[in-house]
């Protein structure tokens, strides 16, 4: 597939990255010859240097030639026209584009429509972030939380501990400890180290593990790899910009909560405009503002500043003070992999979760879904059955019969309202959907071709 991705930062060079190692064939644009040269030493692509709303970059970048369009700049006028002209000039056939303010996404349905500028999907950072959060604070003990099928299923990480039941057991226990539930580990990783699991698998405590199951399930899973532990009720979030807010606004209903916020002028917009959080105006860094706070008794401390010092220095500070768990919001790529697993429960960030949005819509074939795992090392697809026996590599086969690349699995199939889990002996339908973790990214391209009808199906 030839696409043109407009930014290389974050979300632009990790999704580049991403796609070339998919045998994709990218063309990145920005402003900064030095981003796009640090990209190029890293990555086989083409590198266009320019505004990406101008027609001449455009044109150099052969988006009259790309089947996919991804604006991901710093601005949201610029991604909005540049798939403007993309379409105008060039009849790019798909435009994906990143819209990060909530006045224009407010209007999507005038804004972003054939009368409008024509987008074809648009991906709000923000709103992602919020729901994977709030998600998590759904399932105290949790790592991630993804939706499949309309949330029909889903699929949890957890970190198991020592006290849980299934923890020194073998997998195949599960049904022995669980009768009357259906549920099915997807991918266990030990120390970084992924490992298939099978039936005779023991689980070790500090395994981080992957399980599909129905949703009214989950809670009932988590108690055999971990001890249950009490719903989140005070919260405390620091930082009042898009996300902090937007988090804010979600969860005053559910919870006690609390909103720390260094900028005075925004405090006060936060105060008028959030119903039931107390808005404090000052910094998450101070102790004497925490230990004020009481926070040795706030279940969750939800570091979402726009600096990454800032964060990691507050949670660090929450989590010495007492707070049960801290989550923090992290840019930069390298510093997630330093914190997460130590004194921070929980490091988010917002790229991977925004590039899994972003690779729902490229994938070939019928891909309703796709999560980043792992800060990008695996990926969980939700896959559309199609075709029949004659047409297709999975339709009319038992999950034993079908050939899947090596690392990857199926986790459970959802039939219509029916959530199936994944044994040898379940045979695939023809608009089944098929929940797959695929260990090694590498073989993405394998699993697409497997779910793609072959020319005899009409």
């Amino acid at each position: 597939m030839k696409i043109v991705i407009l930014g290389a930062g974050q979300v632009g060079g990790t999704l580049a990255e991403n796609l070339a190692n998919e045998q994709n064939d990218i063309t990145v644009v920005d402003t900064s010859q030095e981003r796009l040269r640090e990209l190029q030493d890293r990555i086989d692509i083409k590198t266009v240097v320019g505004n990406a709303s101008h027609p001449r970059t455009l044109e150099e970048a052969e988006a009259d030639d790309a089947d996919l369009l991804i604006a991901v700049t710093n601005s949201d006028e610029i991604n909005m026209v540049a798939c403007q002209v993309a379409f105008t000039l060039f009849r790019t056939p798909k435009k994906l584009s990143r819209i990060r303010s909530n006045a224009y996404s407010k209007q999507q349905s005038l804004l972003f429509s054939e009368a409008g500028f024509p987008i074809d999907v648009l991906i709000s950072p923000e709103k992602v972030v919020t729901d994977y959060i709030s998600s998590l604070l759904q399932y105290p003990g949790s790592l991630q939380v993804l939706d499949f099928a309309g949330g029909k299923v889903q699929l949890v990480a957890v970190k198991a501990f020592y006290g849980g039941p299934l923890v020194g057991q073998q997998i195949q226990t599960l049904k022995e400890h669980l009768p009357n539930i259906d549920a099915r580990v997807a991918a266990i990783f030990r120390r970084g180290q992924a490992i298939e699991p099978i039936g005779s698998t023991v689980i070790e405590a500090d395994d981080e593990v992957f399980f599909v199951a129905a949703k009214a399930n989950i809670r009932a899973v988590m108690g055999e790899l971990r001890r249950a532990e009490d719903s989140y009720k005070r919260i405390i979030i620091a930082g009042g910009g898009n996300i902090g807010y937007r988090l804010a606004r979600n969860l005053e209903k559910d919870y006690r909560l609390k909103l720390i916020e260094h900028s005075r002028n925004r405090a006060q917009f936060l105060s008028e405009h959030l119903k039931n959080t107390v808005v404090l105006f000052g910094s998450a860094t101070d102790k004497a503002l925490m230990e004020e706070e009481n926070i040795e008794n706030t279940d969750v401390f939800c570091a979402l500043t726009n600096d990454d010092e800032v964060n990691i220095m507050s949670s660090l500070l929450a989590k010495r003070l007492g707070a049960r768990k801290v989550m923090t919001l992290i840019n930069k790529a390298a510093y997630v992999d330093l914190v997460q697993g130590g004194m921070i429960d929980v490091a988010i960030s917002p790229q991977q979760a925004t590039i899994g949005s972003l690779l729902t819509h490229v994938r070939r074939g019928d891909v309703a879904n796709v999560h980043s795992l792992r800060r990008g090392a695996a990926e969980a697809i939700e896959a559309v059955a199609h075709g029949d026996s004659r047409t297709s590599k999975v339709v009319g086969r038992t999950i034993s019969e079908i050939t899947l690349p090596p690392g990857t699995t199926i986790g459970a199939v959802v039939r219509g309202d029916e959530v199936i889990m994944a044994t040898s002996d379940v045979v695939i339908q023809s608009e089944d959907h098929v929940i797959l973790f695929v260990v090694d990214k590498r073989h993405i391209p394998d699993v697409e071709r497997t779910f793609q009808v072959g020319l005899g199906f009409f």
